[in-house]
């Protein structure tokens, strides 16, 4: 699968490598032009992130993913080479063609320097470091540990959706848990780009379900909380017929919305985690739970719901009032599906909801 990447992120990327050109021409050729090194920080570094990013030659990317641990690191760091002398001969050459560099003898413009190549090796593996750390933490929660924002426990509004997948078990029980863990990665995987468009993010997985979250303004402009529980479905039925040749079946899900105040807190000391206390994240557990009883794919909490502007073409159809396990008074409860197609129109986008229970 492609990794998606913002463009934004990718220009600052950009403009960090060529900082590093920039200074490196400061410290060992204090009479270069700073466009210069910035040129050749460019044309070396970039084709290794883009590599790592999966960007292009995904397929020897997956390959080498598959050695020893030792094994892949003497050919990611082949690869890096060729790739580094690639893009520097073509930098020394591209600034010889425009007069940007003294005449010089070709080995001195086209074979890299022993120093350069120990220099770039060390800034790609710094960046490739703290881009590999906000994919293990994720976009807010590395920001946030970052500026230290929740180290003393805050007490904000949040919305938060938990998505389930249905019928994990059978699946695991046919199939066996390798090739059921192996299904719940492509899942979680096809999350990862509509919480990223509507600025959500995944707090974290709990066997079958993953929790996202929203600070509760974001998620409310535009209705981005429901637009992204309908863009994850969407994505699942488009994708049909891989899903069902490669593992024999289409995921069927329940999602379930809710916002509230929580406290939300730093902890841990070896292993630092940023958690949410309070009702609201109960309750939305239990909302989701809910999602089978009242036989109904998507739920949101009736309090959300009067927050938020719904997209077109999403309906809600008031449940009453529900007792919840754990929860002293009841719950105003609303069920949210895609608008039936006018006459005439697919189905196939729908059927996602019909056959979600």
């Amino acid at each position: 699968m492609r990794e998606i990447f913002p463009a934004q992120n990718w220009l600052l990327i950009a403009v960090v490598m060529a900082a590093s050109g920039v200074l490196y021409g400061r410290i060992f050729f204090l009479e270069e032009t700073p466009v210069i090194g910035a040129i050749f920080a460019l044309l070396m570094g970039m084709p290794i992130l883009l590599f790592e990013r999966r960007v292009f030659l995904r397929g020897l990317y997956r390959r080498i993913q598959r050695l020893p641990t030792l094994a892949f690191i003497i050919s990611g760091l082949v690869i890096y080479e060729i790739m580094m002398s690639i893009g520097y001969a073509l930098a020394g050459t591209l600034l010889s063609w425009f007069g940007l560099l003294e005449p010089a003898p070709p080995s001195h413009i086209l074979i890299m320097p022993f120093k350069v190549f120990i220099y770039a090796l060390a800034v790609c593996a710094v960046i490739i470091f703290v881009l590999r750390v906000r994919e293990l933490l994720g976009r807010d929660v590395f920001l946030s540990m970052l500026s230290s924002r929740y180290r003393n426990p805050v007490k904000e509004e949040r919305i938060f959706l938990f998505i389930d997948l249905i019928d994990s078990t059978p699946f695991a029980e046919k199939h066996g848990d390798l090739r059921a863990q192996q299904f719940l990665g492509a899942l979680f995987a096809t999350f990862a780009e509509p919480v990223r468009r509507h600025g959500g993010s995944i707090d974290d997985y709990v066997g079958d379900a993953a929790i996202i979250t929203w600070p509760l303004a974001r998620g409310l402009k535009d209705g981005r909380c429901v637009r992204c529980v309908f863009d994850i479905l969407t994505a699942v039925e488009a994708d049909a017929a891989s899903w069902l040749k490669q593992y024999g079946q289409v995921p069927r899900l329940r999602a379930a919305l809710h916002g509230g105040f929580v406290i939300t807190a730093e902890i841990g000391v070896d292993h630092h985690k940023i958690t949410y206390f309070g009702d609201t994240v109960n309750t939305t557990a239990r909302l989701e739970g809910l999602c089978k009883t009242l036989n109904r794919p998507v739920l949101i909490s009736s309090e959300l719901a009067q927050r938020l502007t719904l997209p077109e073409m999403i309906n809600a159809e008031d449940l009453g009032v529900h007792a919840l396990k754990g929860r002293g008074q009841g719950l105003g409860v609303m069920a949210l599906a895609r608008a039936l197609p006018a006459s005439g129109a697919s189905p196939k986008l729908h059927s996602t909801f019909n056959s979600a229970i």
